[in-house]
């Protein structure tokens, strides 16, 4: 039978002593929990509303809006700053209340466009026309049968950076609307006033030798277009690069070659 020194039967009961005794396992890393970050987490001032919002349309933009109570704060701030309205030609049902939102939200509008719009009335415009006074460059209401010359008074009187106005077919524009532009808007490059029978010859002739910075100007089927209205705007208009005269049979080739 073999046996074992007291040395060796040391040595064997130490390493099984040591094989019995487990090493600890290293503590688990530990995660920091920061929470969901959403879309609403981004700036909004310097990010979301003028590099993002600015790719959104107006139904874009309304489709956001009813998302949720903070979606509706981001769309109607994207709507303050919104520079362009273009809703020309749309006349889908219930636009009107959509509309009231504009009203009370955009506050800084350069362009407005609500050309064939038959369900703008004096009540729905003034609110906004108010509200972008300041700022208002371009103003298209061509075909807008059911607002008045009241409409007008705010754009007239107070918009000051006006440049371009386009009132095609409404026939409620009177001499005196287009006194009080002659008065207040000598700065308008490009006006539009075809197919208005409500308008005189004199305030046309006296509107003419005001505002000379002119480049476009529509007269098409305007009855009141005479010689006469040919003559001044031929003598000072000088910055007018197209005319449109298409259907204006009061006006001979005596005016048109005063012109030439």
């Amino acid at each position: 039978m073999c046996t074992l020194h007291i040395e060796e039967e040391t040595h064997l009961a130490a390493m099984s002593s040591r094989n019995r005794t487990r090493t600890p396992s290293p503590m688990p890393m530990r995660r920091v929990h920061f929470g969901e970050l959403t879309l609403f987490d981004i700036n909004w001032d310097d990010v979301l509303i003028p590099k993002m919002s600015t790719y959104l349309s107006i139904k874009d933009l309304f489709n956001l809006r009813s998302c949720s109570r903070t979606a509706l704060r981001l769309a109607e701030a994207a709507l303050e700053k919104r520079q362009e309205l273009q809703l020309s030609g749309n006349n889908s049902s219930n636009i009107e209340l959509g509309f009231k939102v504009l009203s009370r939200c955009c506050r800084r509008l350069e362009h407005l466009h609500l050309a064939s719009c038959k369900w703008l009335t004096d009540e729905l415009l003034l609110p906004l026309l108010n509200n972008n006074k300041q700022r208002l460059s371009a103003v298209n209401l061509n075909e807008c049968v059911n607002i008045t010359a009241l409409s007008l008074q705010p754009i007239i009187v107070q918009c000051k950076e006006l440049r371009i106005l386009k009132l095609s077919k409404c026939q409620w524009l009177t001499t005196g609307a287009v006194d009080a532009l002659t008065l207040h808007q000598s700065k308008l490059v490009e006006f539009d006033i075809s197919h208005c029978g409500a308008i005189g010859e004199r305030c046309l002739i006296i509107f003419f030798r005001k505002l000379n910075k002119l480049t476009i100007l529509s007269l098409a089927n305007t009855p009141s277009v005479t010689d006469q209205v040919l003559i001044q705007i031929g003598n000072y208009c000088r910055e007018l690069e197209h005319i449109n005269l298409i259907g204006c049979a009061a006006i001979s080739d005596y005016g048109v070659h005063c012109n030439l």
